[in-house]
């Protein structure tokens, strides 16, 4: 992205200067956004967030209405108790890690080039907090215009992930960065503009040390326009190589280099309850943000979700002693596989809905977390004049439904075990196949096919010294007039589920049916005959 301005008034209009262009993104309040991102009823009231170890909680972060009901940060719980219509909320390290990954999320969808300001940046001594994110958006205007544009559909997006953010763009970093801690809304500085826009900003917003702020404060410095304003040489003579720095800031010159992020990979979201939750409509209400999070997440990458992974900490009940709800704690884990990548959090809902019911937790739950593996999406093409398929969404619902009613373990496709007993095969879930082959047509032939019958087919066998003459089925009398066999076969012996058994292949006739080709077996421990197949 390209700003072209006149240095000087009596310049020609084509005497340009080519700046390139960084966007930051900060959210004021980042303990408290990230807890009212999956609350957002919360956001029409006071809030508080402590932190610390009880009985020691003190106020680590407060929004604009706390603050108005005299709430500061620093305060004990005790003093934040005092305030009437105030709402105490505990610090969840698992939800601003979240958000964190919602706010990469969102720049990467605008910039290949992301710089999470968690790291220590330059010479600073102090890293940023995890509430800052800066972007290179150099020629993103020929994609959606002017600056204040861009910095509308950063905040629109980001505003989609449930934070509300200040945004601002500057011909560097720093600027950017200052610019966005220090105004609120969106902010625009043109190149150079940089020492009069940041001029009226406090120090504090440099990370100073506590030593260097209690040092310029008593030489009467409290803004960024004093310290741009001091004697270069004199500063350096006093605050070294230091002091040099923070002015350079402090005027809007500094330059660096960003120190580019790989995207992340992993979309998760984590919530941390105050009160354990028992029953399963509210558990299912919570679980809804969470899916409605991850799959804005998603939607801003342009990626799906092949597998759904929920973890669910329970742990004791209210009655019970602390001990007793330590020793009671375990994690309840479900896992939900789609046969093609899904991006609908309505879907999700529902299906996690009929999988808890199916397998319920075993006691309160107290923490949960939700992780997709993404994919990209799936494209399909229709035909012009053919009725479109069954939605895959559907499908899935439909599967989980009839899970809920026969068992897992009886919806899906078979699979053959290997193992020698017969007929031995078990349900895997549905998955699509890796590739089509498009297989050439082949002259029409005869074939024969095998009919399994499940169950085997009970039948009387009559015997001529240990051979089969006679057979009756459903009956129905049977004369023998090939035989093959015996074949000995047995497996499970190790087990508790042992099995023997003859097998033999026989031809029937009777007077009314034509020829039947038959698989017979005898049950060694049951001394039983049974018909398993027979050959169409």
């Amino acid at each position: 992205m390209h700003y072209r301005f006149n240095r000087d008034p009596s310049l020609a209009r084509d005497d340009t200067t080519t700046v390139m262009l960084f966007a930051c993104i900060y959210v004021p309040d980042f303990p408290i956004e990230a807890l009212l991102r999956t609350a957002p009823e919360l956001r029409e009231q006071a809030v508080v967030v402590l932190d610390g170890t009880p009985p020691m909680l003190t106020v680590t972060a407060a929004n604009a209405k706390a603050r108005a009901a005299g709430i500061e940060v620093g305060i004990t719980k005790l003093q934040a108790e005092a305030c009437p219509g105030v709402r105490l909320k505990r610090r969840s390290i698992v939800e601003e890690a979240s958000a964190h990954d919602a706010l990469l999320d969102c720049a990467h969808t605008f910039s290949p080039r992301v710089e999470d300001t968690n790291r220590q940046l330059g010479n600073d001594d102090k890293p940023i907090p995890a509430d800052t994110i800066i972007l290179d958006i150099d020629g993103l205007d020929r994609l959606l215009g002017p600056p204040t544009i861009i910095a509308r559909e950063l905040s629109a997006q980001v505003s989609k992930m449930g934070l509300n953010v200040n945004v601002a763009i500057a011909g560097n970093p720093d600027v950017a960065m200052r610019a966005a801690r220090g105004f609120s809304g969106i902010t625009v500085i043109p190149p150079g503009k940089e020492a009069e826009r940041l001029g009226s900003l406090p120090i504090a917003l440099l990370d100073l040390s506590p030593e260097m702020l209690e040092t310029l404060e008593r030489w009467g410095v409290r803004d960024f326009r004093s310290l741009a304003a001091l004697p270069t040489i004199a500063l350096s003579q006093r605050l070294g190589q230091e002091g040099l720095r923070l002015q350079k800031l402090a005027r809007g010159c500094a330059q660096r280099t960003l120190l580019p992020v790989e995207p992340i990979t992993k979309f998760e979201e984590a919530i941390e309850l105050e009160d354990a939750v028992e029953l399963l409509d509210p558990l299912m209400f919570i679980l809804n943000r969470m899916l409605e999070c991850i799959c804005v997440r998603l939607e801003s990458r342009a990626l799906a979700a092949t597998e759904l992974r929920v973890a669910l900490e329970i742990t004791g009940y209210e009655d019970q002693s602390t001990e007793e709800q330590e020793a009671s704690r375990s994690i309840h884990q479900r896992t939900l596989q789609f046969p093609v990548p899904l991006q609908d959090s309505r879907t999700f809902l529902k299906l996690l809905q009929l999988e808890l019911a199916a397998h319920p937790p075993q006691g309160p739950v107290k923490k949960l977390w939700v992780a997709a593996e993404a994919a990209p999406p799936r494209f399909a093409q229709w035909g012009l004049f053919l009725p479109r398929g069954l939605a895959p969404e559907r499908l899935e619902l439909t599967l989980a439904r009839l899970r809920g009613l026969v068992g897992d373990d009886r919806v899906g496709s078979p699979e053959l075990l290997d193992t020698h007993a017969p007929d031995a095969f078990r349900v895997r879930p549905f998955h699509p196949h890796a590739t089509v082959t498009k297989h050439e047509r082949q002259p029409q032939e005869q074939k024969t096919a095998l009919r399994i019958f499940r169950p085997p087919l009970e039948a009387k066998v009559q015997s001529k010294q240990g051979v089969p003459v006679r057979v009756f089925v459903k009956g129905q009398p049977h004369q023998v007039t090939a035989v093959a066999g015996p074949w000995r076969n047995n497996g499970g012996w190790w087990t508790e589920k042992a099995w023997t058994r003859d097998e033999w292949d026989l031809e029937l006739r009777s007077e009314e049916l034509r020829p039947w080709l038959v698989h017979v077996y005898r049950d060694l421990s049951s001394a039983k005959w049974y018909v398993e197949s027979s050959v169409d």
